[in-house]
């Protein structure tokens, strides 16, 4: 089955769903990190589902997987940004594991896509 736009793709709504996760709880960093860990931690999430969209609008196979792994590359900006700000305390443990779970299943999603598109190649 074609799927008609990249909204369809689970591994987007995934990464959508966990950017907006990011948002809520960085809301409630300190203001001194509006410029710091909030803002970046605001990128790395919000670069998941933007670089799948931008990979799935691109004519080229090669180009998809590309923006893909970079995808991927911000998942795991993403997750060393979270332990940084649980060590911080500025994020429980309950919401720390919801959002590490989030990651972990966006990182899972995408090494199946990129596997599966690199094996068609």
């Amino acid at each position: 089955m074609m799927l008609k736009n990249y909204k369809e793709l689970q591994v987007w709504q995934r990464g959508y769903k966990l950017c907006l996760d990011i948002y809520k709880i960085t809301k409630h960093f300190p203001k001194e990190e509006q410029y710091g860990l909030t803002a970046q931690m605001r990128r790395s999430a919000v670069s998941i589902p933007s670089n799948i969209a931008e990979g799935y609008g691109r004519k080229s196979r090669k180009e998809y997987i590309q923006l893909l792994y970079v995808a991927y590359g911000s998942t795991c900006e993403l997750e060393t940004q979270l332990s940084i700000s649980k060590d911080l305390e500025y994020i429980d443990n309950e919401n720390a594991v919801g959002v590490q779970q989030g990651i972990g299943d966006v990182e899972r999603m995408l090494q199946a896509l990129i596997k599966s598109l690199e094996a068609k190649s």
